[in-house]
């Protein structure tokens, strides 16, 4: 029997999880990805950025015909632009040339009008993270626009709630780590809050650049790593979120996303190698008969300029 779902967005979620078979370690814990390049745009985005609008609509914040403001580093600026393709909404996007020239393409490409802020030659910093939400803010306040305003909307929480569901029911209750990559906060804090109500044991693990490690006390600095990394300890941070906090280098995390592809045929983001390289420390602690579960944040065919795929 063919499903037929009612449109795009309601192929958004149930993606898959798979074990890595030549990244993990002998006498390590296994590490399980969870594909959420599976989702419409190739991204987790699609879950928070629906999230987002629905709750915009439900409590009257976004009416019919209304405008939606973003900033971001791409992939919420991808999602919200299917969602408000789907939805009706024109959407304006504040981001900057740090990013992958592939996700500006794909935000412009499903309509969204884009508002670029300059940076420090291609670097992320905070300096560059506050200009755009400064940018943003005008522009809310200029059209009466509707700002989803992601670091600081716990509405986006929720979707993540769902994701933690996910991989309970596909872990059979079998998961001692989750690890993910910090960029609001709001993926790693939904996720651990549900998975610790199933088991409050499971140890929580926060990914941030090295360059940039401000979560764990260290100064803020400049990287590559795309939609992580704010430079400054974002909003929907707390202290008890995670149980530890592992650095990772934009080197280590390209190399990583590359051993992905070539070793395990898994085309990913420098986010999901970011991931990847934590995950790994995470199940070398553990040892064998453990299970640590990371995720893929996004395909990597959002980075084919960014990689240079003749021989990066």
């Amino acid at each position: 029997m063919t499903l037929v779902r009612r449109d795009i967005l309601h192929s958004i979620g149930n993606t898959s999880l798979v074990p890595l078979r030549r990244i993990a370690l002998p006498n390590a814990a296994r590490i399980l990805l969870k594909l959420e390049s599976e989702n419409p745009t190739g991204s987790m985005k699609d879950r928070m950025a629906l999230a987002m609008i629905e709750a915009g609509e439900a409590d009257g914040r976004l009416t019919p015909g209304g405008v939606v403001v973003e900033y971001t580093g791409g992939s919420t600026g991808v999602s919200l632009a299917l969602v408000c393709a789907v939805r009706g909404y024109p959407l304006h996007i504040v981001t900057s040339d740090a990013f992958a020239q592939e996700k500006r393409d794909h935000m412009q490409a499903l309509g969204a009008r884009l508002h670029i802020v300059p940076s420090d030659s291609g670097r992320m910093t905070e300096k560059l993270t506050r200009d755009m939400v400064d940018a943003a803010r005008l522009i809310a306040a200029e059209t009466g626009a509707f700002w989803t305003d992601q670091l600081n909307n716990t509405d986006q929480i929720t979707a993540y709630h769902a994701l933690a569901a996910e991989i309970w029911a596909q872990t059979e209750g079998r998961i001692d780590g989750f690890v993910q990559s910090v960029g609001t906060a709001a993926s790693l804090r939904g996720t651990g809050e549900a998975l610790c109500r199933y088991n409050e044991r499971i140890r929580m693990v926060a990914v941030e650049p090295a360059e940039s490690a401000v979560l764990s006390g260290g100064p803020s600095g400049a990287h590559r790593i795309d939609g992580v990394g704010a430079g400054f300890v974002v909003p929907l941070w707390h202290a008890d979120i995670a149980d530890d906090i592992e650095r990772v280098s934009t080197g280590e995390a390209v190399a990583m996303a590359l051993r992905l592809a070539r070793e395990e045929g898994i085309f990913a983001g420098t986010s999901t190698g970011a991931n990847v390289i934590a995950a790994a420390r995470l199940a070398g602690r553990l040892g064998q008969g453990a299970t640590v579960v990371t995720v893929m944040c996004d395909t990597g065919m959002k980075y084919l300029k960014t990689y240079g795929v003749h021989g990066a």
